[in-house]
């Protein structure tokens, strides 16, 4: 059927990136197919784990079940406080040990070299490194060594893979953006400041990228932290109600795409 290719930049945030979820929920209930996902740090993890077959009410239990103890291993702190080999492993654990290129739909991963300032992109190798890599909060997680590469989190370069998932093909392109600046926030700890001044250093070239997409979902989930893995449910719910308000554009954007005459 001559149909658009749909696809998702899923962007970073943290446990705000659960409103990935709410999002991916409404568009399959609504029969809005999701043929290609791009994915910066928590939009990485969780295009991967929906990429490997989780269905939706597993990974919302899964979201739920998600605490910082689990995937918090800290180490003595010369390039991060969390090592990382604990969430990797989870990672791994719930996409069946796959390689980015078994997914049920292609999905891209993207992190920061840090040596190069260069965006990579990963669209095949281990899952849990491309994630591992892409989640990589500087100063949080010490970085991830792979490819001959040092690499960080992929909301240093793209925080919203609007771009990525064009490259893959999309016809049409959602992009998510979960991490606004919230103002006058609580700043209590050291990753609120790297969180914090990440979002800030974002803020103009998201808003220049965003422009590229052709629908903006931006669930208001700022007032929820970003770390502390709580409220899980409202963030979700957020993520489906503001993806409710954009069925009927969605819906007209994939109608007026068939009418186009068939290149």
């Amino acid at each position: 059927m001559h149909r658009p290719k749909i696809g998702l930049a899923l962007g970073s945030g943290g446990a705000r990136g659960f409103a990935h979820l709410g999002v991916i929920k409404v568009l399959k209930e609504e029969g809005i197919p999701i043929d290609l996902i791009a994915g910066s740090s928590m939009g990485a993890m969780v295009g991967c784990f929906y990429g490997a077959g989780l269905d939706i009410d597993r990974l919302y239990k899964l979201s739920r079940a998600f605490k910082r103890k689990y995937f918090l291993d800290f180490t003595v702190p010369r390039m991060g406080f969390i090592a990382g080999a604990r969430v990797k492993e989870l990672i791994r654990i719930f996409t069946h040990g796959k390689m980015l290129e078994q997914l049920d739909i292609p999905v891209q991963v993207v992190a920061t070299d840090l040596m190069t300032g260069d965006k990579v992109v990963f669209d095949k190798g281990p899952i849990a490194d491309a994630v591992r890599a892409s989640i990589s909060i500087p100063g949080i997680f010490v970085p991830e060594k792979l490819n001959g590469r040092l690499l960080v989190d992929g909301a240093v370069v793209d925080r919203v893979p609007v771009s990525v998932v064009k490259e893959m093909g999309a016809d049409i392109v959602i992009a998510i953006d979960v991490a606004h600046v919230k103002t006058n926030t609580e700043i209590t700890s050291i990753y609120d400041v790297i969180m914090q001044s990440l979002d800030i250093m974002q803020m103009e070239l998201v808003t220049q990228r965003i422009v590229e997409s052709d629908i903006l979902i931006r669930p208001s989930v700022e007032m929820y932290s970003s770390r502390a893995f709580t409220n899980i449910d409202e963030i979700i719910l957020i993520g489906e109600e503001e993806t409710r308000k954009q069925i009927n554009q969605i819906n007209k954007l994939i109608k007026d795409w068939k009418e186009q005459p068939a290149k």
